[in-house]
């Protein structure tokens, strides 16, 4: 019953982070003027990155998200998502703690960071964290039941 919980578990997080990386990536794909614009108002890049970056970086959110929908070594692109959400999540609170009025530029072109953009970032990590760590959560709950089963 508990294998089958966190199988249940493994599909929802899948599909959730799949279809935000997926969405996410799609709008900054769709405007990457507008996403640069979000980047330079971070401060925190060099001026010749910031193009290249907003024409190349929203295929690697569509890369995970597809990635995460197919279940291709899960574990691994859930890692990277987990790597990817962290650094997002630690810009905004660098830009937030400059005072620095900007777009967090996650959802939409049009999204302040405040504290409460902060932790809704922050709390997409928790499945991609689930995802990185089930395999060892399946391997224990079979582990744990095999050795209630002989005793």
């Amino acid at each position: 019953m508990k294998i089958r919980m966190l199988q249940v578990l493994h599909w929802v997080c899948r599909a959730l982070l799949g279809v935000i990386f997926l969405y996410t990536g799609y709008i900054k794909l769709e405007s990457p003027l507008q996403f640069a614009a979000i980047l330079y108002g971070y401060r925190l890049f060099p001026e010749s990155l910031i193009l290249p970056v907003s024409r190349y970086f929203p295929w690697v959110e569509i890369a995970l998200g597809i990635l995460l929908l197919v279940g291709w070594k899960a574990r691994y692109v859930a890692m990277a998502a987990c790597g990817l959400l962290a650094t997002f999540t630690v810009i905004l609170i660098i830009t937030y703690f400059r005072g620095i009025d900007a777009n967090c530029g996650c959802f939409s072109f049009d999204d302040r960071i405040t504290p409460l953009t902060v932790a809704r970032d922050a709390l997409i990590i928790l499945p991609a964290l689930y995802l990185a760590v089930e395999p060892l959560l399946r391997a224990r709950l079979a582990a744990t039941d095999s050795q209630a089963a002989t005793t």
